[in-house]
């Protein structure tokens, strides 16, 4: 969906960009209200989608009402695009972006759909991680057999799956333990590293934020900080795995197994190295002999990093100290936008600010999402201020 208010003359162009599609409403029964409709409880709103990133069209709207009804119009110029296919890698919105560029150019790009480290702390995202999916799987059979006659001796897919997979497990090492999997990863400068050392972590708090069972450990990397851990570092999840199901479930030697591998990979990494080494790994020594087979699933999606300044990002820096009446934070995401350094090229190289509209208790992409009310008032304050801040002087 597309929509403009162009009527500022001599003023910027400000393109912002959310998106109405969110992920699906799996576990059911952990959700305490109906996911489809928005519920009000202890200062959030409740609803798939709330955080990400449905709530982020109606700030937008929100902010830009405010000033046509207290002012009459903008200072500066609005294109607001949102679109309906990010969950699933924006498989087609740079097309429409290039069919459509000399309407959609502008000079700035203002993105609402990254986190905050605390509700009542703004913060300004410089990185993103990017995103590989790739699919393994494992055929040792024609067909399923009797685990009483065969078990033991026929290979179990299944089994070789796992095993194969818990080769990417770091638990109890430095790192994971793939060669040439961090080729290329770009170290964290000395100004960036003395940033992120003043950053307070109460591993207790985090702990409850991603819901950490008693006696259950953190899984970064040893002597990092878990900043950079899920910001500036690679990292492998087990997204899903398939050999059989529960209620199918029989007393077989299964044939085949599959599983889903999410990479996500951080700046100055080649995504066709990372595949190429995980891809290596996955097909090497193969339990059994049983055939392997890794291939991509859709593009890869690139990371992107940028150095906070500029005008625009002074200017985002004041409009969210006005906004939320707190000292701002510059910090990365370890989620995905794929679209933003391409727009950004696309458009001669034009700054890119990704204001958080999350924070740890959203829940995003999980059961109970909710949105912050704190965040929806003093984010949509953020964005009135930041168009005041963006408008050029009247001559």
């Amino acid at each position: 969906m597309y929509g403009d208010w162009l009527h500022a003359p001599g003023q910027p162009t400000l393109l912002l960009y959310s998106h109405y599609d969110v992920q699906p409403t799996n576990y059911l029964e952990q959700w305490e209200s109906n996911s489809w409709q928005l519920t009000e409880r202890n200062g959030r709103l409740y609803g798939r989608g709330a955080a990400d990133d449905k709530g982020a069209i109606i700030i937008q709207l929100a902010s830009l009402e405010a000033w046509v009804k207290t002012v009459g119009r903008l200072p500066v110029n609005i294109k607001m695009l949102v679109e309906g296919e990010e969950e699933v890698g924006s498989r087609n919105l740079l097309g429409f972006l290039r069919e459509h560029r000399e309407r959609l150019q502008a000079d700035v790009l203002v993105v609402t759909d990254t986190e905050n480290l605390d509700p009542e702390i703004p913060c300004l995202t410089t990185s993103l991680r990017g995103i590989i999916t790739l699919k393994v799987e494992v055929r040792g059979l024609e067909r399923p057999l009797h685990s009483g006659m065969a078990g033991g001796l026929a290979p179990d897919a299944a089994l070789a799956l796992n095993a194969i997979l818990a080769r990417l497990c770091w638990a109890g090492k430095r790192r994971i333990p793939v060669p040439g999997f961090y080729e290329g990863v770009k170290r964290l400068s000395g100004k960036e590293l003395k940033a992120l050392r003043r950053l307070k972590v109460s591993l207790n708090k985090l702990r409850q934020d991603l819901t950490l069972l008693p006696g259950v450990k953190f899984a970064h990397l040893t002597g990092v900080h878990p900043y950079e851990q899920t910001w500036r570092l690679p990292a492998v999840t087990v997204i899903a795995q398939e050999a059989s199901s529960l209620r199918q479930a029989s007393n077989q030697v299964l044939p085949y197994a599959t599983a889903l591998v999410s990479v996500r990979i951080v700046p100055e990494q080649e995504p066709k190295r990372v595949i190429r080494a995980l891809t290596k790994e996955l097909t090497s020594r193969a339990p059994w002999g049983v055939q392997v087979q890794v291939t991509t699933v859709g593009e890869p999606v690139k990371w992107w990093y940028i150095e906070p300044k500029g005008a625009a990002f002074e200017a985002a820096l004041r409009a969210l100290q006005a906004g939320y009446g707190k000292e701002p934070l510059t910090i990365g995401c370890g989620g995905s936008i794929g679209f933003v350094g391409p727009l950004c090229e696309m458009f001669g190289g034009i700054p890119a600010l990704l204001l958080g509209i999350e924070d740890p208790q959203s829940a995003a992409h999980s059961p109970n999402e909710s949105l912050n009310r704190t965040i929806f008032r003093n984010l949509a304050r953020s964005l009135v201020h930041l168009y005041a801040e963006l408008a050029q002087p009247s001559s």
